[in-house]
């Protein structure tokens, strides 16, 4: 463990002293042990997004409050989180129990957003903001080819009801499969239909997250039918 520990550590471009703590930000509930992340996950959720906040509001000095909480909705959510956790291959030093692994655990976005969001916590408990805003903005710039409005957000609901009234002449529908977790950890589970067929599921940290990202998932299948 400690091999691959100093590996990550090498890629975020961080030394813990407290080596417990950035176990405990890997340690998935699933593992079963007298810690998991889930409360470094709640603290380096508040974390990033103070620092997209902050970041935001210094890139971008004459937009207004609107379009830039819909740039940090844009960033600061489970697909944005994903995307920076795959980007350290965080998903090959989380602690998880053999049946979450073998559920494609190591895969699972819910789960490596989350794990991202410890690290990024634990890493502000032991070294304060100055040093997890400096790890946090270089992911961020380092994975997005643009940070702007109009490359980052995308209204997938809208493409997706624009597509199927052209198509079928109806309006999608959003349906929640399930709901998990407690309340500051809720994720949602939404599947999108379309004359009554399922198209696509995702899950969410939100309703409307969820139906987002499942919305996403039903314009590529749409447009690999069209095409």
């Amino acid at each position: 463990m400690s091999r691959k520990i100093e590996d990550l550590e090498t890629t975020l471009g961080y030394t813990f002293k407290n080596t417990k703590l950035i176990i405990e930000a890997l340690t998935h509930k699933s593992y079963k042990q007298r810690y998991d992340n889930e409360r470094l996950e709640f603290l380096g959720d508040a974390v990033m997004d103070l620092i997209v906040g902050e970041y935001l509001f210094k890139k971008f000095s004459k937009s207004a409050e609107g379009n830039l909480s819909k740039i940090r909705a844009s960033l600061v959510n489970e697909t944005g989180f994903d995307k920076l956790a795959r980007s350290l291959n965080l998903g090959e030093y989380i602690l998880m129990s053999n049946a979450e692994e073998n559920n494609g655990g190591r895969e699972k976005s819910s789960l490596l957003s989350n794990a991202f969001e410890a690290v990024m916590g634990a890493i502000y408990l032991e070294a304060g903001l100055e040093t997890v805003n400096k790890i946090a903005v270089d992911l961020i710039e380092k994975n997005h080819e643009e940070i702007s409005l109009d490359y980052l957000f995308k209204d997938y609901k809208t493409t997706l009801q624009e597509l199927t009234q052209a198509r079928f002449g109806v309006t999608p529908e959003y349906k929640v499969i399930a709901s998990r977790g407690p309340d500051h950890l809720k994720e949602f589970e939404v599947a999108v239909i379309i004359q009554d067929k399922e198209y696509a599921r995702a899950i969410g940290k939100s309703k409307k997250m969820a139906q987002q990202d499942s919305a996403e998932l039903a314009v590529e299948l749409l447009k690999k039918e069209i095409s």
